[in-house]
C-alpha cells in the first residue's frame, strides 16, 4: 500500500516522540492535504498524498490500541475494549499502529469520541478550559474518524491556523475555502477565468485538490440548490452530518431525499468549463488527484466504512465526469484507480451507480464506455501475454471489464425497456436418466456430463435492477459498441472457458465469458463450440463405457441415414424415434450418410444435410411455413395441418445445427429468436414481421385527432388470410365487432393485435418448436451469453459477403502462393462474379451458401495445386474447406471449368 520509505517517515516520526509522553509532535507540520502546482513532481506529489492517507489509517489503529472501540463486547483483539490487547504506553502503540497497517489488521467498524492531543496540549497550556471550548474538541475530534481528517497524532499534524480551525468535514457553517470547500459550478467558473487571465493555475489546482482527497467534501459538491432557507439548509446539513459520521455501514440505504442531491447537470457544465483552461496546466496534477481519490475510496470500502455509500457512487459520479484531460497518464494512472476502487462497490452500490449514470448522465455514457475501451485496448496491444501471463491475469483489463458492465445495464436502463411481464411459459426437459454415466461422472470430473449441465447463476447486478437484456428494446448506445475486438482476438478462448467452468463450479479465476457483453459474437461462437464438443466427447465415453459392461450396444454417434429423394421423411422419421426413446442421444455429434454416395462426414457432408432439408422444410408448399410478401421472412402457419411432432422435429433441426456449428439458410424475423430466448412478441416486433401492418399501427397511434373512429373506422375485430386466401375473423375481446377503436383505446387495440398475430395465433406451433430446439439447447449456456440478435447470427451466419476478407485469409498449399498466376487469375475472376455464383462457390468449397459468424475471415479458406493444366474440373473437400484447383493454361480455361463446377456441385464423386 506504501512505499518503504514511508515507512521510514513513519518509524522516525515515532521515534523522534519517544522523549514525550504524547507521541504527537506538537511543532506545526506541512499541511497533510498537499497543494498541487503546475510543476509539482508527480512522483513526489502522488507519495505525499499516499502518506496523507497511510496516515489516517495508522491513527485510526492508534486509538483503536490505546483507547478502544467503547464496545464492552468488543472481540477484536487489536482493540482495548476487547480484553486481549495489552496496556500500551502511547510511543508503544505508535509503532504497533504502523504494525497494523501493514499487517491490514482488523478495525472496529466505530471509534469514540476523542480530544486531539495536540489540541488538548494547547488548551492545557492556556488554561482555557472552559465548556465551550471542551465542547469545541470534541465537536472537532469527530475529524480523526474520517479519511479525510487533517491532522494526525503519529505522522505529523496541520499548520496551527489549520488545525484551530479543524471542523467536520461537512460542516457548511465553518468550511472555508482554503480547507476544503464543496466545490460549485459557479466557484469552478470563477477558479477557470482566474486562471485563464492570470496564466497561473495555482487557485484552480488548489481548490481542485483540496476537493477531491477529501471524499466527504467531494461528495457534497455540486448539489441541486432548493428552495429552503439559508437557516434551514445548515440545520438540515449539520444533521447529515451527525448522522453521517455516526454510521458506519455502508451499503444502508438511506433515502434519497433525506441527504443532498448531486446535480450532475451543473457538474458536467462545470468541467465543461475547465477545458477552456489549457489542459497542460492542470492535466498532470488532477491524474494524482484522481488517482488518490481512488485510493481513499478503496480504504473506506475495504476497512474504514465511513462512508455512506451515497457519498461514494457521488464521489464516482463526479470523477467520471471530468474528461479531457488529454494526458495519457490519465489511462495509465487514474483511470485504472478508479476502475480498482469501482471493483469494491457492494452489489447494491454499483446498481445506484448504474441508475445514476442511466437516468441523469446519458451524454456521459459515450465518454465513459470510450474510456474504458481506450484502457482496455492500450493494455492488450501493448502487453505481451505469456502462458504464465495471461490476458485473464491483467487486473487493468479485468477491473475495466467488471466496471464496463455497470455501464452496460445504464446504457440499458437509458434506453427504452419493456415489461418483463412478456415471457413465453419456460419448458421443461425430461431426460431420460443415465445410472452409469451418473455413476461415472466422478472419474471424469472435467469432462462430466453433471458438470456441464451446471449453468451459470444469474448477475446479482441485474437482480440488483430488476433488469433483462431482452426487455432491453433500444440501448442508448448500440450494443456493438461494447464489444472490444482487439480483446476479442488476442483471448484464448480455451483457457477463458476452462475459467467459465471453473466459476460456474465456484473456483475464483476471471473469465470474460461471465462478461459477453464485451465479447463479439464470433469469439463466443467459438466458447460455445467449446462447450459442445466437450459434450460429444462426454456422450461417446458414457455409450462406449455401456458397451462394455454390456449394458446396451455402443451408440458414440447421432447417425442418420437418409435418401435424397426423400430426405424430410427420413430425417424427421428417424429424430423422431431418438427423441421418443432417448433424447439425450441428441447432444451426441451428428453423422449424417446419404444412401448410395461416397461420402464420410466429417462435417461437410452434416452442412449439405442440414442445406437441404431447410430447403424443403421452409418451402411454403410444404405447408408448415408461409412467407411474409412485404419481409420475405418465413412465419408459422396458423393453419397448418401439420401435427405438433414435426413442429418439434423442426426445432430439434434447428438446435442441431447450432448444436454441430452449422449455419443454416433460413429467414426467419427477429421475433423467432426474440421467443426462443423466452419474450414474447410485441408491437415493435411487427417492424420486421410486417413492415406494412407496423407503420400503419404506428400511424394510428400518432394520430391525435378526436375522430379516430371516423378516420379508421376500425374495431375490435380484425381480418386475416390463410395460406388457401380464406378470411378469417378474430375478436381480440368480447364483442369486439361492436367496439370501435378511439384515442382512449388505440394502444390497447395495438397490444391486442401484436400479440395476437405474434403469440396467440401460432401458440399451438411455435410451443412445438421451441420444445425441440430446447431439447437440444438445454444445458447449454446460449442463453446466458447471446443475445437474440447474436442468436440470429449464430443459425445464419454473417450478411456481410466481403471476399476481399476471404483473399486476405486464404492460405495455399501444395506449391500455390499468393503470387501464383493462377491465384491472380482465381481472384480476379472471383471477385466479378455476381452475388447468387458467390454464394454457389461458397456452397461448392465448403458445404455451405452462408458466411460464418465473424465474416469470411474466419473461413480459413485453402486453395491446393491439383496437378498441371487438364480437363478435369476443380474439386473440393468441404469437411476442411479446401479446393483442389488444377494448373489451368490461362484465365479463360479456369472460369470455365470453376463456373461449371460450382453449377453443378450437389452430391459426392462427381469430376
Amino acid at each position: 500500500m506504501n512505499s518503504k520509505s514511508e515507512t521510514d517517515e513513519a518509524s522516525r516520526g515515532s521515534e523522534a516522540s519517544s522523549s514525550n509522553s504524547d507521541p504527537t509532535p506538537e511543532s506545526s507540520q506541512e499541511e497533510s492535504t498537499p497543494i498541487l502546482c503546475a510543476d509539482s513532481g508527480p512522483n513526489n506529489t502522488q507519495d505525499i498524498m499516499k502518506r496523507a492517507a497511510a496516515k489516517q489509517l495508522i491513527e485510526r489503529y492508534f486509538y483503536q490500541l490505546v483507547d478502544g472501540c467503547g464496545n464492552p463486547n468488543c472481540d477484536n483483539k487489536y482493540c482495548a475494549s476487547s480484553g486481549e490487547a495489552r496496556n500500551l504506553t502511547p510511543n508503544e502503540a505508535a509503532a504497533e499502529a504502523i504494525k497494523l497497517f501493514y499487517k491490514e489488521a482488523r478495525l472496529c467498524d466505530s471509534l469514540p469520541n476523542k480530544i486531539p492531543r495536540i489540541e488538548a496540549c494547547r488548551e492545557s497550556s492556556t488554561g482555557n478550559n472552559t465548556t465551550e471550548n471542551s465542547d469545541k474538541a470534541n465537536k472537532d475530534e469527530k475529524n480523526l474518524e474520517s479519511p479525510s481528517s487533517s491532522s494526525s497524532p503519529i505522522l505529523g499534524g496541520n499548520s496551527k491556523a489549520e488545525t484551530s480551525q479543524s471542523v467536520s468535514p461537512i460542516d457548511y457553517k465553518n468550511l472555508s475555502h482554503n480547507n476544503g470547500a464543496p466545490l460549485t459550478e459557479e466557484k469552478i467558473y470563477e477558479l477557470c477565468d482566474e486562471c485563464i487571465k492570470n496564466k497561473s493555475p495555482e487557485a484552480l489546482i488548489s481548490a481542485i485538490a483540496r476537493t477531491f482527497t477529501k471524499p466527504l467534501i467531494l461528495a457534497r459538491s455540486f448539489i441541486k440548490v432548493d428552495n429552503v432557507s439559508n437557516s434551514a439548509k445548515e440545520d438540515k446539513q449539520d444533521k447529515e452530518s451527525e448522522a453521517m459520521c455516526s454510521s458506519s455501514d455502508p451499503d444502508k440505504d438511506v433515502d434519497s431525499a433525506s441527504g443532498p442531491t448531486l446535480d450532475v447537470a451543473s457538474c458536467r457544465r462545470a468541467f465543461e468549463y475547465l477545458s477552456k483552461v489549457p489542459s497542460v496546466h492542470y492535466s498532470s496534477s488532477f491524474v494524482i488527484i484522481l488517482a488518490t481519490l481512488a485510493e481513499y475510496l478503496q480504504l473506506d470500502m475495504r476497512m474504514t466504512k465511513m462512508l455512506k455509500l451515497d457519498d461514494i457512487i457521488n464521489c464516482f459520479v463526479i470523477a467520471f465526469e471530468v474528461r479531457d484531460l488529454g494526458c495519457s497518464d490519465y489511462l495509465e494512472v487514474a483511470l485504472p484507480a478508479l476502475c480498482n476502487a469501482a471493483e469494491h462497490l457492494p452489489v447494491k452500490g454499483q446498481a445506484k451507480l448504474a441508475r445514476i449514470w442511466g437516468e441523469q448522465c446519458k451524454d456521459s455514457l459515450r465518454h465513459i464506455l470510450e474510456t474504458l475501451q481506450q484502457l482496455i485496448t492500450l493494455r492488450v496491444i501493448s502487453t505481451n501475454y505469456t502462458a504464465g501471463y495471461q490476458l485473464q491475469d491483467d487486473q487493468n483489463v479485468t477491473r475495466a471489464t467488471k466496471l464496463m458492465k455497470i455501464v452496460y445495464y445504464a446504457n440499458m436502463i437509458s434506453g427504452i425497456m419493456e415489461s418483463n411481464t412478456l415471457r413465453e411459459e419456460p419448458v421443461v426437459i425430461t431426460n431420460q436418466l443415465d445410472p452409469l454415466g451418473d455413476a461415472l461422472d466422478h472419474l471424469y470430473p472435467l469432462t462430466s456430463i453433471k458438470n456441464l449441465k451446471q449453468a451459470q447463476p444469474e448477475d446479482p447486478l441485474a437482480v440488483e435492477l430488476g433488469i433483462n437484456v431482452l426487455d432491453a428494446r433500444k440501448p442508448y448506445l448500440a450494443f456493438e459498441e461494447f464489444y472490444n475486438e482487439p480483446l476479442s482476438d488476442t483471448i484464448e478462448m480455451d483457457i477463458d472457458f476452462a475459467n467459465y467452468k471453473t466459476d460456474i463450479s465456484g473456483g475464483k479465476k476471471f473469465s470474460f465469458l461471465k462478461y459477453p457483453f464485451i465479447l463479439t459474437a464470433a469469439t463466443k461462437s467459438l466458447g460455445l463450440y467449446y462447450e459442445n464438443r466437450i459434450r460429444m466427447y462426454s456422450e461417446r465415453r458414457v455409450s462406449l463405457l455401456h458397451a462394455v459392461v454390456g449394458a446396451s450396444p455402443p451408440m458414440p454417434f447421432l447417425r442418420l441415414k437418409v435418401r435424397r429423394s426423400h430426405i424430410i421423411d427420413d430425417a424427421l422419421v428417424e429424430l423422431e424415434m431418438i427423441a421418443m426413446e432417448r433424447a439425450l442421444d441428441l447432444k451426441k455429434q451428428l453423422v449424417v450418410e446419404f444412401e448410395g454416395e461416397q461420402g464420410v462426414d466429417e462435417g461437410g457432408v452434416s452442412k449439405e444435410f442440414f442445406q437441404l432439408i431447410v430447403e424443403e422444410i421452409f418451402n411454403p408448399d410444404y405447408g408448415m411455413f408461409t412467407q411474409q410478401p412485404d419481409s420475405h421472412t418465413v412465419w408459422f402457419n396458423p393453419t397448418s395441418f401439420e401435427t405438433e411432432a414435426q413442429f418439434t422435429l423442426i426445432g430439434i433441426v434447428l438446435g442441431l445445427a447450432i448444436y454441430n456449428n452449422i449455419i443454416l439458410a433460413v429467414n426467419f424475423p427477429m421475433v423467432v429468436y426474440r421467443k426462443l430466448m423466452g419474450k414474447k412478441g410485441s408491437f415493435q416486433d411487427l417492424a420486421d414481421w410486417n413492415p406494412i401492418l407496423y407503420n400503419g399501427l404506428k400511424d394510428m397511434l400518432e394520430y391525435v385527432g378526436d375522430d379516430l373512429a371516423d378516420v379508421y373506422y376500425q374495431t375490435f375485430r380484425i381480418c386475416y388470410t390463410d395460406v388457401f386466401g380464406n378470411n378469417i375473423f378474430q375478436d381480440l375481446k368480447e364483442n369486439g365487432d361492436s367496439i370501435f377503436v378511439t384515442q382512449d383505446n388505440k394502444r390497447e387495440f395495438v397490444d391486442l393485435y401484436a400479440e395476437f398475430l405474434l403469440n396467440k395465433s401460432v401458440d399451438t406451433q411455435f410451443k412445438a418448436f421451441r420444445r425441440g430446439f430446447v431439447m437440444v439447447t438445454d444445458e447449454s449456456q446460449l442463453g446466458s451469453l447471446f443475445r437474440p440478435e447474436e442468436v440470429e447470427t449464430l443459425v445464419c451466419g454473417s450478411k456481410d459477403f466481403d471476399f476481399n476478407e476471404l483473399e486476405k485469409s486464404t492460405e495455399y498449399d501444395g506449391g500455390y502462393t499468393a503470387e501464383s498466376q493462377t491465384i491472380k487469375d482465381f481472384w480476379s475472376i472471383v471477385h466479378s462474379l455476381s452475388l447468387e455464383d458467390k454464394r454457389k462457390l461458397l456452397q461448392f468449397t465448403t458445404g455451405s451458401d452462408r458466411v460464418p459468424v465473424g465474416g469470411l475471415s474466419h473461413l480459413k479458406l485453402v486453395i491446393a495445386r491439383n496437378g498441371p493444366d487438364c480437363d478435369r474440373l476443380p474439386t473440393a473437400h468441404t469437411c476442411f474447406n479446401v479446393l483442389l484447383l488444377p494448373e489451368y493454361e490461362n484465365k479463360d480455361k479456369l472460369q470455365d471449368r470453376l463456373m461449371k463446377a460450382i453449377s453443378y456441385s450437389k452430391g459426392f464423386g462427381m469430376l
